[in-house]
């Protein structure tokens, strides 16, 4: 239970907390959302990405202490999120492999393909966020609060992004640049390895590539 006025302060430092480890996800959402084909379906998946995000954040808090083992999940999704910065520049200099993909027929529809690709992002970006909000407090409550809260905020800033990527064409291939440098830094993090890079620190880098990327914009243009 919230006992006093200091939880609440626990627990906004909390959602501070997810709010920074929270902006490399933000970036992926972004520009898995950005294959749906309009700003509709866009702001639906990121709305089931929310809830679904919700329920798992209830389930992954009750086997927190046991996360650390589970550092294969870190190497699936590093491995993931390199293929699809990859598959992208690959798309980018031969359009016609990209549009014989188009052709291709999908097991699921398109909408839901960029849910579920939503959901295991937030499975593998959840590992850090938990863990570091157990560090801070061991209430599952405040953990719970402060992580609910950093989510909501985590979307928003998603959705402000895909908004800069419709005026800024060039932040997609910043975005994929920067998807790519997560896949490093997420494998880099595992047990073995045991390389951090600082929330703070990267969230300044993803910062200062928007910054470079708007002034090669206007440049251009």
């Amino acid at each position: 239970m919230i006992e006093s006025g200091s939880d609440w302060i626990v627990i906004l430092s909390l959602a501070l907390i997810e709010c920074l480890l929270s902006v490399d996800n933000a970036i992926v959402l972004a520009a898995q959302t950005k294959a749906l084909p309009n700003k509709k379906e866009q702001e639906k998946s990121l709305f089931y990405g929310l809830w679904g995000a919700y329920v798992f954040r209830f389930l992954i808090i009750g086997i927190g202490t046991y996360l650390i083992n589970f550092w294969e999940i870190k190497v699936l999704g590093a491995g993931y999120l390199l293929y699809l910065a990859v598959m992208h520049f690959y798309h980018m200099a031969y359009p016609a492999a990209a549009k014989k993909k188009v052709r291709r027929k999908r097991i699921l529809p398109l909408f839901w393909s960029v849910v579920i690709s939503i959901e295991l992002m937030d499975i593998v970006f959840s590992i850090d966020s938990v863990l570091a909000s157990l560090a801070i407090s061991n209430n599952p409550v405040i953990v719970l609060i402060g992580g609910m809260i950093g989510i909501l905020c985590m979307r928003g800033i998603a959705e402000i992004i895909i908004r800069l990527m419709e005026i800024i064409p060039e932040l997609e291939v910043m975005a994929y640049a920067l998807i790519a440098l997560i896949a490093f830094k997420l494998f880099l993090s595992i047990p073995m390895i045991g390389i951090e890079i600082p929330a703070p620190l990267f969230a300044g880098v993803v910062f200062l590539a928007i910054l470079v990327t708007f002034i090669v914009n206007r440049l251009r243009h």
